[in-house]
């Protein structure tokens, strides 16, 4: 019986063209592999040949990650690796599993006896609180926080008081679109000592970190606009 492939974890790029931020042995290794899972089989290819356009797209299979409730599927997925294939777990946009899919394929790798490389690559999570200056010893990551704008200002005010009580970071995203109705509902909600920093468009020529008490946000108030965007936060 042939030995057990390994699982390796690939993280994208966060947007843009410049494929320099993925470290040449991540690349090196992604470009080893003939089996792919992915968010969308498109995106994927389109990252490859960004990497390398020599790339023969035709030679690689391509598995889509599974729904949440398809557990069996995510076993079934990861085949190759028992017949010794190395199999690659690749993300549309940060690092696979962390604020997105994938979870369920490591933990049945796990389960299954495959042993799991995750690969170094760019997390707007890290970077955003990396740059912010406001405290990487004790954080909490809350994702997508409400839509509805009265269970939003709930949350932040939640986020807030945890924040003060613990004396923790808090971090969340938004999507692009709602990303001014987000900061104007920071700006309503939070105490004006409260410290936020937003991190606009990570690892990008249009990258922008700002962070500042929100009495200082209120008087200045920059346009955020529809750019990919992680939100910091700490009492």
């Amino acid at each position: 019986m042939s030995e057990t492939g390994k699982l390796y974890l690939i993280p994208n790029l966060l947007g843009g063209e410049d494929t320099g931020i993925i470290p040449m042995h991540t690349q090196k290794k992604m470009l080893e592999l003939k089996h792919f899972i992915v968010e969308r089989e498109r995106e994927s290819r389109r990252f490859l040949k960004k990497v390398d356009k020599s790339v023969v797209i035709d030679d690689l299979e391509f598995h889509l990650i599974p729904k949440k409730k398809e557990r069996q599927a995510a076993s079934e997925l990861l085949m190759p690796c028992l017949n010794g294939e190395d199999m690659g777990l690749l993300s549309d946009a940060g690092c696979p599993a962390v604020a997105d899919p994938g979870a369920d394929i490591v933990r049945a790798a796990h389960t299954m006896g495959i042993p799991v490389v995750p690969l170094v690559g760019p997390s707007s999570i890290l970077m955003a609180l990396m740059a912010s200056g406001l405290g990487g010893q004790r954080f909490e990551f809350h994702g997508y926080l409400p839509i509805e704008k009265n269970d939003r200002t709930s949350k932040l005010k939640y986020l807030e008081g945890m924040s003060m009580r613990n004396r923790s970071t808090q971090i969340f995203m938004e999507t692009p679109y709602r990303n001014e109705s987000m900061l104007q509902s920071c700006l309503s909600a939070l105490d004006n000592k409260t410290w936020l920093s937003v991190s606009l468009d990570l690892s990008l020529p249009t990258e922008e970190v700002i962070t500042m008490q929100v009495a200082d946000w209120r008087k200045w108030k920059p346009v955020v606009n529809k750019r990919p965007a992680i939100f910091v936060l700490i009492t």
